[in-house]
């Protein structure tokens, strides 16, 4: 357990590592803020019109107030805030604050800290990277992120097109995912990050231990008599497992 207390963390991940479903287990928590993907660049105007923040001449808006519009609304009662990032969203975060505090520009954990507090870092990966290309590859076709949940502000509506298996797709998702996650790990390193790590596998297989660890982790007491418990829908079925099998019998 950490021996200083947490203002902020980052559930840092790749997409289908049952990031979605951990932010809501860590909600129900009552004590680890009201994490979402606050920072994911295409989201960011929706987010700005629900809090109604002033908008430029050219539509935009200015990042300070947006930063301060997410951490009120990602905030719990003890003061407490998270959020996911994806790799890639990391680099146009930090740039971003870059812009607002120009002084500390190139020193990532000093603009993540200056604007967030004393921050800590999960890191949830998979190990079944071939599941979670499958899980990707289904999610891009058919814009179906999430089942469920509560508040976020995109990726649930779907387009209504089916699935198709798509080998060279999943071999694209693999490597993307095998550079994701080397980029996390390099990165962490870089800043002399050590962060909580969280595997889908443990996750899927005991959420209410796992949720229970990373709050410990977090250095967060939660209130006697409160509950975890998820907000998310499982999504893989049975055409999961198919493809998973079609895929790898066809590897060399």
């Amino acid at each position: 357990m950490p021996s200083e207390s947490t203002d902020s963390y980052f559930v840092c991940a790749t997409p289908r590592t049952g990031s979605s479903l951990l932010l809501g287990l860590l909600e129900s928590s009552g004590v680890a803020g009201q994490p979402q993907a606050y920072f994911r660049a295409p989201d960011e105007p929706m987010w700005a019109d629900r809090w109604q923040l002033a908008r430029t001449a050219e539509g935009g808006f200015d990042y300070a107030d947006y930063v301060r519009a997410a951490l009120a609304t990602g905030r719990t009662d003890n003061g407490v805030f998270g959020a996911k990032l994806m790799w890639g969203t990391l680099d146009e975060l930090v740039g971003k604050l870059a812009a607002v505090h120009p002084h500390l520009s190139g020193d990532d954990l000093a603009l993540l800290e200056k604007a967030f507090g004393r921050t800590r870092f999960v890191f949830l990966r998979r190990e079944d990277l071939v599941a979670q290309a499958v899980s990707w590859l289904r999610a891009e076709q058919t814009a179906k992120w999430f089942v469920g949940g509560n508040g976020e502000i995109s990726g649930s509506a779907g387009n209504g097109q089916a699935p198709r298996f798509d080998a060279d797709g999943i071999g694209h998702f693999i490597e993307v995912i095998s550079e994701h996650n080397a980029a996390w790990e390099a990165w962490f390193a870089s800043w002399g990050i050590e962060p909580y790590v969280v595997r889908y596998e443990e996750l899927d297989a005991d959420m209410l231990t796992t949720t229970r660890r990373v709050v410990d982790f977090l250095g967060l007491d939660m209130p006697a008599g409160s509950t975890i418990a998820a907000r998310h829908q499982r999504q893989a079925d049975e055409l999961n497992q198919q493809w998973i099998d079609r895929y790898r019998h066809q590897e060399p």
